[in-house]
Formats: structure tokens, sequence, C-alpha cells
């Protein structure tokens, strides 16, 4: 089975009962990874979820902690610096945001089919990888 990876605003959405479609869509994605295995994320995917979720969401630090932790089995990409590279060429071939470089690089090293964000162009094919926007 192939990892489908996971952007920040997933997971924010997950923890934010106050989003109404949006919550329920991402727990509904999550628990559906969690059960098939087939999550996969990033560090810069976590450290992003850990800022955002204890200062936009106000989360305690140890909530936020216990949330990451439960990530732990799923397929995390550690990059390096030959990913910085790649995202470097990511950028310019693809017109996409740095971080949302970094974002589709980790997606092709964690060999993931599909890259689950509201932020890249539902249903557009990156190096293999589709884009896919729960909440379109």
């Amino acid at each position: 089975m192939s990892a489908e990876f996971v952007d920040t605003n997933i997971l924010i959405y997950a923890h934010d009962g106050g989003a109404g479609a949006k919550y329920e869509k991402s727990v509904e994605l999550l628990t559906r990874l969690f059960e098939e295995g087939s999550g996969a994320l990033s560090l810069q995917v976590l450290s992003e979820f850990y800022v955002a979720a204890t200062k936009k969401l106000a989360m305690e630090s140890e909530e936020v902690e216990a949330a990451i932790r439960d990530l732990a089995g799923w397929v995390i990409h550690r990059p390096g610096h030959a990913d910085v590279l790649n995202s470097a060429r990511l950028h310019r071939r693809h017109g996409i945001a740095w971080w949302d470089a970094m974002i589709l690089n980790s997606a092709i090293e964690t060999g993931s089919t599909v890259l689950w964000s509201e932020d890249f162009s539902d249903g557009q094919r990156y190096e293999g990888v589709t884009a896919r926007n729960p909440f379109a």
C-alpha cells in the first residue's frame, strides 16, 4: 500500500472543533490513514503543527506533544541537505511557494502517491504525486 502525505493544515483542522466541516473531514481522513497504516508526514509538518496548535488553537504544549506522539507510527520524512536542494528545484520547476516545495519533496521522498493539502491545486500532479484537497 502506498503512503498518503498529510500537510499541516489537515492536522490543525482535526484539532479545531470549531472548524465545522473541515474538522469532520480532517478527522475522517486521519482516522482512515491510521486504520490503513498509510499516513506520512515530515518533521516540517510536525513542527508547523506544534507552533500553530499552541498559538492559533491555544492548545497546551503537553496536549500537542501527545498528538505528535500518536503519529509516531506514521512514515516520517526527516529532510536533510539534499532535500533542500531538491526542494529548490521543485520550487523553480513548479512555481510553488518555498515551504510548499519542501512539503512536496517530503511527499515524494516518502513514496506517497497522494498529498493531502488545501495549499495545492486539487488534482494537480507533481512528480508522480497527486495533490488532493479534502475540502474541495
